[in-house]
């Protein structure tokens, strides 16, 4: 691994004890910025070009999967690590969907906010993602699934490059939805649900293109961030000292 490409990792690897609004892996803010440093500043291409290596699931979903060795740790031992780092990533009690010592599986369910944005001609999207991930434990190793099927759409009809600045009146025209300037609903209840296998960069011709190119950058590179966190966590422990020699 060259210098650079170090630097730029333990930097990330900093980063990734940030959580955010949600006590997710990382803030969308830092996220953003090591996703650059990885992929470029030019969303449409990046996601083109990590479209070479993607494929889609049988579920059209967009699924990452990786095996991680651990060496003389055992299936118990792993569960204990793993179990640690979830609950103290994720504080919100309801991301661990599923906690099952025996079977040797955690699966969590937490969504990233705000994980890209874009200003469109007739409104402003706001991107959640709400990822699985699955962590199946063995003797040795385990296996983690990371998997976002949609975007989750939150679109302001005040504040596209046409409709900002105009009286409700005129905005009318445009047609509805729940988001205006200000809204202070739930951030959870959702305008749209885009299914990532019905957008770019896996369909060409699309009309939320850049909203969408940016997405996919964003929601790979988060995917990145839990396995390299997972891994750390399974390797070297949460804390540093959190072994079974004290």
């Amino acid at each position: 691994m060259r210098k650079s490409n170090k630097l730029i990792l333990m930097a990330f690897l900093m980063l990734l004890g940030v959580l955010g609004a949600n006590a997710q892996v990382m803030k969308a803010a830092d996220l953003e910025k090591y996703a650059k440093q990885r992929y470029g500043e030019k969303w449409l291409d990046a996601a083109a070009n990590l479209a070479k290596d993607l494929t889609l699931d049988k579920n059209e979903s967009l699924t990452y999967q990786q095996v991680i060795e651990a060496p003389g740790k055992t299936k118990q031992q792993l569960y204990v690590s793993l179990n640690y780092w979830a609950t103290a990533t994720f504080q919100d009690k309801s991301a661990i969907t599923l906690n099952d010592k025996e079977a040797g599986c955690i699966i969590i369910t937490s969504t990233i906010l705000d994980i890209a944005r874009h200003i469109g001609t007739l409104k402003k999207y706001a991107v959640n993602i709400t990822p699985v991930i699955r962590i199946d434990i063995k003797d040795e190793r385990i296996r983690v699934t990371y998997t976002v099927q949609n975007y989750d759409i939150l679109s302001d009809i005040s504040a596209g490059w046409l409709t900002f600045g105009l009286g409700d009146e005129d905005k009318a025209l445009f047609g509805d939805s729940k988001r205006k300037k200000e809204d202070k609903t739930n951030a959870f209840l959702y305008d749209e649900h885009w299914e990532i296998a019905r957008h770019f960069p896996f369909v060409e011709k699309d009309p939320q293109k850049r909203t969408c190119a940016k997405a996919l950058v964003m929601t790979h590179a988060y995917s990145n961030a839990v396995m390299d966190k997972i891994e750390e966590a399974v390797k070297n422990g949460i804390v540093g000292n959190d072994d079974d020699d004290w």
